[in-house]
């Protein structure tokens, strides 16, 4: 799983039947100071998510899909939640 930022959302004209009513969203994944981690990434929205939310990504295939409700289906990976904060406990790794 990662953090990360929605930053648009993609239209597309055709897609999988199995994601139809489905909205996909880029997303750009983020180091725990917030700082950009990689390049953004497209994810099947599971949580209604909007440009600015801050969410957590499940990027494992099974993962993702069955948290958008659809097993089986080509899925890498899904907006799972919103993260409201975040807390680095000191001696925590």
């Amino acid at each position: 799983m990662l953090i990360a930022r929605v930053i648009g959302e993609l239209v597309a004209t055709q897609k999988h039947p199995s994601h139809e009513g489905r909205k996909i969203l880029v997303v750009q994944p983020l180091n725990l100071d917030g700082s950009d981690r990689g390049d953004a990434v497209l994810a099947l929205d599971a949580v209604d998510a909007g440009v600015g939310d801050r969410v957590l990504l499940a990027t494992d295939g099974w993962a993702a899909s069955s948290a958008v409700g659809r097993p089986a289906t080509p899925i890498d990976m899904a907006v799972i939640g919103f993260i409201d904060q975040i807390e680095i406990l000191p001696g925590v790794s």
